[in-house]
């Protein structure tokens, strides 16, 4: 592929990422332009008040530690979910065993966990980061557990012929094959990561995005609240595009060979 077919296909994808949020955009700014109603500011009055309110020092003060907690909560989830969904995935009789519990705790909601977990954690970064773990492990965990009861049986069957075992297939079998299903766990993960970061903030905090909402909601500084809205949408879709070039920078071998396999067709 030659560097100008490159950067034409580069650039139809990110007009293709662009054109629904930029329509959303421009109806949102004709639908409330001429708004009077207090809860339902104009885009312009939003948008003018945007700079004043995400100072750099509140940027430090509040969005910092949001994306602490999100980065140490999510990473914990991962680490959990992927070394006992490849525990439970791997051994049927595990997996017996333990289904009717992940069944009956992933059905309960982490936002009801949270007095709870206040309970035991206390009211610091520890709650928060546990709140966010407790409701992202569920995605990470059963997508594992399918990715590798999915490993392909011919191939297990050629690595135990060969002497593969232990650590080795682990690492060069199992995961690799399993991976696909991880990282869709993973991106489910990532949403519910930032729900969970903005309701635990809701809770005896004293920074975070979260907590800066609802105290302008508080104190009826509305459209200040809309900012910080949009900087909850904002930092999603950042860390949506992070996510897909780290996904297809690991999963290049999976995406090149679906690729090669619709070309064949």
């Amino acid at each position: 592929m030659t560097p100008r077919r490159g950067w034409e296909r580069l650039l139809v994808r990110a007009v293709f990422v662009l054109a629904l949020p930029a329509l959303l955009v421009a109806l949102w700014w004709l639908a409330s332009d001429g708004s009077t109603n207090v809860f339902w500011p104009p885009l312009r009055t939003i948008v003018k008040t945007f700079p004043d309110v995400w100072t750099r020092e509140r940027l430090r003060s509040d969005v910092w530690p949001s994306l602490w907690r999100l980065a140490c909560g999510y990473l914990l989830a991962a680490v959990v979910g992927i070394a006992l969904g490849t525990l439970i995935g791997s051994y049927r009789r595990v997996r017996a065993f333990c289904e009717p519990v992940l069944e009956f705790l992933r059905a309960v909601p982490p936002p009801v966990l949270v007095p709870v977990i206040m309970l035991f954690a206390g009211i610091g970064d520890s709650m928060k980061i546990v709140v966010i773990a407790s409701g992202c492990v569920w995605p990470v965990l059963l997508n594992t557990v399918e990715g590798v009861r999915a490993v392909d049986p011919v191939m297990t069957e050629t690595a135990r012929s060969y002497g593969i075992t232990g650590p080795a297939r682990l690492g060069y079998l199992v995961l690799p094959a399993a991976s696909p299903q991880i990282f869709a766990g993973l991106r489910q993960a990532l949403s519910i990561g930032i729900i969970l970061m903005v309701i635990s903030e809701m809770f005896a905090a004293s920074d975070g995005i979260g907590f800066t909402v609802v105290q302008f909601q508080r104190s009826f500084a509305i459209p200040d609240m809309w900012t910080g809205i949009l900087v909850l949408g904002l930092l999603g879709f950042v860390l949506s595009v992070v996510f897909q070039l780290v996904e297809r920078r690991v999963l290049g071998w999976y995406h090149g060979l679906r690729a090669s396999t619709r070309r064949s067709r």
